[in-house]
């Protein structure tokens, strides 16, 4: 099986118009199109989908994915975590050094866990015990 690559994550949200203006206005993502109950993004080389699900429970601690991380340029990190702050985003790790780069992990209108890292995993394996 010859995977080329990471293509997308789909990410549950209870309010679709809500988190629309998370993920654009607050996190920069560039709206590529929008149907009534789901809405996909582009965020660098990254593709994201949310859909609209608000009959779901609310998440609780669970097997599963922890949360999903996003390339940042060091140089753009610190503003970055700026913005975070300034819209009053919960950050629930960092900002910190981390292996060979800074993260961030913070929290989206439903609780999901994102991250903003600017590391690669050949930079964090050099240094990873």
């Amino acid at each position: 099986m010859k995977v080329q690559g990471f293509n997308h994550v789909t990410i549950d949200v209870s309010d679709l118009e809500r988190s629309l203006t998370f993920y654009t206005q607050v996190l920069g993502m560039r709206l590529v199109h929008k149907a009534r109950h789901d809405a996909y993004l582009e965020w660098g080389m990254a593709w994201v989908c949310l859909q609209e699900r608000p009959a779901l429970p609310k998440p609780r601690p669970q097997l599963g994915v922890n949360h999903v991380a996003f390339s940042i340029a060091p140089d753009d990190f610190h503003e970055a975590v700026a913005v975070l702050r300034s819209h009053g985003v919960p950050i629930v790790r960092g900002p910190v050094q981390r292996g060979a780069g800074w993260t961030v992990n913070f929290l989206d209108p439903d609780g999901m866990q994102l991250e903003l890292h600017t590391s690669n995993l050949a930079a964090r394996m050099a240094v990873w015990t």
